[in-house]
């Protein structure tokens, strides 16, 4: 069950003009459009479909879950995971 500020490798299931679709062991997430690297830089080249992303959980209370790719995101999680601890 993918649950907030969990990290994982999650593969890229479809790319929309909104975000893209991607799985990990059998779960689903979403990753909108401003949470992968390439909307902020021109350096980075856009999601493809098979492509491995390391990612955040941001909501699990969405279907499917809304993920971010950014390494901002993956930081403040780790922040918030490190004072439940």
């Amino acid at each position: 069950m993918i649950s907030n500020e969990q990290e994982f490798d999650a593969v890229v299931t479809s790319v929309s003009m909104v975000g893209v679709m991607v799985e990990t062991g059998g779960e689903k997430g979403f990753i909108d459009q401003t949470k992968h690297p390439s909307w902020w830089s021109s350096d980075v080249e856009s999601p493809q479909v098979g492509d491995l992303l390391h990612v955040v959980v941001l909501d699990d209370s969405r279907t499917p879950p809304r993920l971010s790719a950014l390494t901002k995101d993956i930081e403040i999680a780790r922040q918030i995971r490190g004072q439940e601890s």
